[in-house]
């Protein structure tokens, strides 16, 4: 069974439908990845995993255990950390703060979490005391993974965590996700940047239309002439 399996979701916004029996899993320490065009379902499918959409079929299983029934805070302390897209830092509040805020739910010290998110993101320890509105958006994307370590996730779940950054800060993210998998955390990951996502996935979920399209490994998927055609530009 599958770290995360959330299977056959159907769900969407009223009474429209955008998810259509759209399956995710993910193993302890991958990367997966869902790519797709615009309009695809992709952001909707993180978030039902998350609990911010009610499914009207299907489950979502964390470590062999159903919690489709719960809210997005219940999911937190079982072990799900979710960095949205936008909003996603408080910006008057310092560098420090912020990754503080993220250890809200935890009765135990976090001094050693902090450290690894220092080891792990160098700039934010220089501009530990530096307003996160202050910071550039790579940084500030920094702060906002950061963050979600901070609760010690075993599923780190990132909506477009390249989106605005340059060429350069999104290969140094690509690079910390990286790490972050090797640690143990699974990564499941919504990525305009199909290309270079996929180049890290262990696993890739192409969808259309909020249905699996393709699913394969990241390299199979890269290697896919259709793929290639149809979502990667040749």
């Amino acid at each position: 069974m599958s770290f995360l399996d959330a299977s056959d979701m159907v769900g969407g916004y009223g009474a429209t439908n955008i998810l259509h029996g759209c399956t995710l899993q993910v193993e302890k320490g991958q990367i997966a990845v869902i790519v797709g065009p615009n309009g695809a379902g992709k952001s909707t499918a993180m978030k039902a995993v998350f609990g911010m959409l009610n499914l009207r079929e299907g489950h979502v299983k964390l470590d062999g255990e159903d919690i489709t029934a719960l809210s997005p805070q219940e999911r937190v302390k079982k072990g799900m950390g979710f960095v949205p897209q936008v909003n996603n830092v408080f910006p008057t509040m310092s560098v420090e703060e912020n990754l503080e805020m993220g250890a809200f739910i935890r009765e135990d010290d976090f001094t050693d979490t902090m450290e690894q998110v220092y080891e792990l993101f160098p700039i934010l320890r220089d501009k530990r005391h530096q307003n996160a509105g202050e910071l550039s958006g790579g940084q500030r994307q920094q702060v906002a993974v950061g963050r979600a370590l901070m609760t010690k996730p075993k599923l780190l779940m990132l909506d477009e965590p390249t989106a605005g950054v340059s060429p350069i800060v999104m290969d140094e993210l690509f690079d910390r996700i990286i790490e972050v998998a090797r640690t143990g955390i699974s990564i499941l990951m919504v990525e305009q940047n199909a290309r270079q996502a996929l180049e890290i996935a262990d696993r890739g979920y192409v969808l259309v239309q909020g249905a699996n399209k393709y699913t394969d490994t990241g390299a199979a998927l890269m290697a896919d002439p259709e793929v290639r055609r149809t979502f990667l530009g040749g």
